[in-house]
């Protein structure tokens, strides 16, 4: 537990991911308040009508887009994506403000909200995969997970709260004012952010190619693909429990309007209740029966307020709602952190979100079908159960994840070359798990000067030959070639029975050009390493 606390107070004490945490503050809390207030406003001009139209403008074209936009969190330095979402949101909350308190057209505000929208598709994505660059280790990122995880539950109470005391005392657009004002806080503090650089090196491809790439990469990637696909079912149950939790207070319990806020209000205490169990998950590298133990702990509860629909049981089984999903948010982000290349990471993210809204909106629409045809008791049972059903399905999946997840093997040994031991730790975990073995036979040529340069190489064992000079174990070579785009500079023969460990152009060159502490070391290491080799 010490090390758990640690690992929590390491995140506050890294100047960088505290100022991410703050500016997560900032983007939570004026998104929650900006949905009370336009959903207020859009009521005072159109009634229930006009409340879902302006849910759908802003929900559908923010669904559609949240792949594309997470193009440029790899294509451009992620601190800057996230820095443009907010000043374009905030210039955003400025017209909506101006607009509604000078009397104007509510349509305009109404395409303004969905503008705002499509900007913050963005954001989420490009500070889910620039937490891995600013964690110092595998246990400081869970923990900022945690954190953040934290902050989101946090946010559904505080953000609208903030709208609604605002509204109270104000109007809508006063409220948008305030928003606007929020997400220039975030900025301010994303400002002070370092610069990681950009994700990859090379050019980029077609729009429609980069769009598409985070999507091929969920669906080669066994493992990404069930995750990915264990995150739509539990949104997709998520957005049916919306609809079904108004039929249950209002048609079963009998509690009123008041009882549907507080219904929805103890998934959140559940959320924050949920962050404190998640402290367990720092430190460690098994998180698939985790992340299966979350959404066991998001079903099961339904399908028991079904069995036992009561109010009192009814607030407590929800309580286990929002554990589940805090749980669920911390294992499953962290995982797919790990799991996914950095240069496709935010890409992945932007999919996810895409169906996270997608499915929500279906799991929505279908919870009135659903009821009419089984009742509310029929309806959430078997709401609740496709989690569970899931989740069992998933189990072997799921245990065949942590079995692989013990450090990998040569991790330490990757940590000894200078410019690897600057990425972030998810970045070299995810290389000392593609180190291939290569064994060279005494007399033989790893690769001859002018060759095309294919690989880098660590030396294990052995004696190499390098422009006159013996290397040893603990040497590497190869880079030169990489990262300049050159042929190879030098030929490196074997004196004795050599065994090496070798790791792919693509994978070398995508990690160290994408991390830029990373490229500036390896620039000083190959100024130093070639008037030696032209000597």
């Amino acid at each position: 537990m010490r090390e758990r606390v640690g690992a929590f107070a390491d995140v506050f004490a890294n100047p960088a991911l505290r100022r991410l945490q703050l500016a997560w503050i900032g983007s939570m809390l004026g998104g929650w308040a900006y949905t009370v207030a336009v959903a207020v406003y859009a009521y005072d001009r159109g009634g229930a009508a006009a409340v879902g139209l302006v849910a759908l403008i802003r929900g559908a074209p923010a669904a559609v887009l949240s792949p594309w936009t997470a193009i440029l969190g790899d294509r451009l330095p992620r601190r800057t994506v996230m820095l443009g979402a907010d000043l374009v949101r905030a210039a955003l909350m400025g017209a909506m403000a101006a607009t509604a308190l000078s009397g104007g057209p509510a349509a305009l505000v109404y395409v303004l909200a969905a503008c705002s929208a499509a900007a913050g598709t963005a954001f989420r994505p490009a500070q889910a995969a620039l937490m891995p660059a600013l964690a110092r280790s595998p246990e400081e990122l869970t923990a900022s997970n945690v954190v953040s995880s934290t902050v989101e539950r946090a946010g559904i109470f505080s953000g609208p709260a903030h709208g609604g005391l605002l509204l109270a005392a104000t109007s809508p657009g006063v409220t948008f004012a305030a928003v606007g004002a929020t997400f220039l806080w975030s900025a301010l503090n994303l400002v002070r952010l370092p610069d990681t650089g950009r994700p990859v090196g090379g050019e980029p491809a077609g729009v429609v190619e980069e769009a598409l790439a985070g999507a091929r990469t969920i669906v080669a990637n066994a493992r990404v693909r069930l995750l990915v696909s264990l995150f739509a079912a539990q949104t997709f149950v998520d957005g049916a429990l919306g609809v079904l939790v108004v039929v249950l207070a209002l048609q079963r319990l009998h509690i009123g309007a008041s009882g549907v806020g507080f219904l929805n209000a103890v998934q959140g205490v559940g959320g924050l209740v949920g962050g404190v169990a998640a402290a367990a998950l720092v430190g460690r590298r098994r998180l698939a029966g985790d992340f299966g133990l979350g959404i066991l702990l998001w079903g099961v509860p339904l399908v028991l307020v079904g069995i036992w629909p009561a109010e009192w049981p009814a607030l407590v089984l929800l309580t286990l709602v929002g554990v589940g999903n805090t749980i669920v948010d911390v294992a499953g982000m962290t995982l797919l952190q790990r799991g996914v290349p950095d240069e496709v990471l935010c890409r992945v993210f932007g999919v996810l979100e895409c169906l996270a809204l997608g499915s929500i909106s279906l799991g929505a629409v279908l919870a009135p079908a659903l009821y009419h045809w089984l009742g509310i008791r029929g309806a959430l049972i078997l709401v609740g159960a496709i989690l569970p059903a899931a989740a069992v399905v998933a189990g072997p999946a799921l245990r065949a994840i942590d079995g692989a997840a013990a450090a990998p093997e040569h991790l330490e040994r990757l940590r000894t070359v200078p410019f690897l031991a600057l990425l972030p730790p998810p970045q070299i975990e995810l290389l000392a798990g593609r180190l291939a073995p290569v064994r060279v036979a005494a007399g033989e040529d790893v690769f001859r000067e002018g060759d095309l340069g294919d690989r880098f190489y660590l030396i294990e064992s052995g004696e190499l030959e390098i422009a006159g000079r013996s290397h040893g174990p603990g040497g590497y070579f190869g880079e030169i070639a990489l990262l300049r785009d050159v042929p190879r500079t030098a030929t490196v023969r074997a004196l004795t029975d050599v065994r090496l460990l070798a790791l792919d152009r693509d994978d070398f060159i995508g990690a160290v050009t994408g991390h830029a502490p990373s490229a500036e070391a390896a620039d000083v290491v190959i100024g130093t390493r070639l008037p030696a080799l032209a000597g």
